[in-house]
């Protein structure tokens, strides 16, 4: 049983890298086109497991309303468009280091928020994990990053983080009270729904992509199927056999098989302090998880 968890965060972890991978790719459309395109895909799969739950719980769902549109918001709106926003003038390597920081982010934001208590070897580790990712940011060269202004993609992706890492805070406290898929249905659904308008005013901007192009609609149909459906699944059975802290730290492995992936398949340069800097990411954020 519990080789059989393992297996599938693995597989969760190549979906995860394969949604950057991809969202690289495709880079040619738009970000929120992009989001908006995965989202409508995932939605349409998340449906028949979803809707009756959903329909069950509606009067949850108004009970915590406030907590429901921040996560939505939050989490599948925004978080998603940003990643394939800072995927524009950042590399897939870069994106993947600094995605590995949201836990040790969610635990400072914990600390703040809904005063949990950590460790000072959890504190220790959430120091060295924003330590690797100013050196990631930074390319290597303090000096550098003091003098010159920053990649706009890093940027863009400590925004994204920023938002998961909310997003996170919220799934702690309240995501217990709903049906994992009924939530992320009504979720799904929201940002569609929000995501619309936005692309509308995006393609104002930049005119109408050619989002019918069989290679981008194979990128959207695997961006809305593998990392938003089927990952979704492995990964909350994989919880309940191995814990959160094991699953979650799993995931550190997310900047090891992107980087393999961008350099085999996108030809991008894997530079030195990308590798030193995800193995300090790696380090710390493994430090401040709590393993189960």
């Amino acid at each position: 049983m519990r080789l059989k968890a393992y297996i599938a965060m693995l597989l969760v972890i190549l979906m995860y890298s394969g949604n950057i991978l991809v969202g690289k790719a495709i880079n040619e459309l738009p970000p929120f086109t992009i989001a908006l395109g995965r989202l409508t895909v995932a939605f349409i799969m998340l449906t028949p497991f979803g809707f009756f739950q959903a329909v069950k719980d509606k009067k949850l769902y108004l009970q915590y309303k406030l907590p429901l549109l921040i996560m939505t918001l939050t989490g599948i709106t925004f978080f998603s468009s940003f990643i394939y926003s800072a995927l524009q003038f950042t590399s897939s390597a870069n994106v993947s280091i600094l995605e590995t920081v949201i836990p040790a982010l969610t635990v400072v934001l914990s600390v703040w928020f809904i005063k949990e208590k950590i460790t000072p070897v959890q504190w220790l580790g959430v120091i060295i994990s924003f330590a690797g990712a100013v050196w990631v940011v930074a390319d290597g060269n303090l000096t550098f990053l003091v003098q010159h202004t920053p990649n706009k993609g890093d940027l863009i992706m400590i925004a994204a983080i920023i938002f998961w890492s909310v997003y996170s805070l919220h799934v702690k406290q309240y995501m217990h009270n709903f049906r994992i898929f009924g939530i992320v249905w009504i979720m799904t659904g929201i940002s569609v729904m929000i995501l619309i308008p936005i692309v509308m005013i995006e393609w104002s901007i930049t005119g109408m992509p050619d989002i019918f192009q069989a290679g981008k609609m194979a990128g959207i149909f695997y961006l809305g199927v593998f990392p938003s459906f089927i990952a979704l699944i492995l990964y909350s059975r994989s919880v309940i056999v191995l814990g959160a802290g094991k699953a979650s730290v799993m995931l550190n492995l997310l900047p090891v098989f992107t980087m393999l992936g961008a350099y085999f398949l996108l030809n991008e340069n894997i530079s030195f302090s990308q590798i030193t800097g995800s193995i300090v990411v790696i380090s710390g954020v493994t430090m401040t998880i709590r393993i189960n």
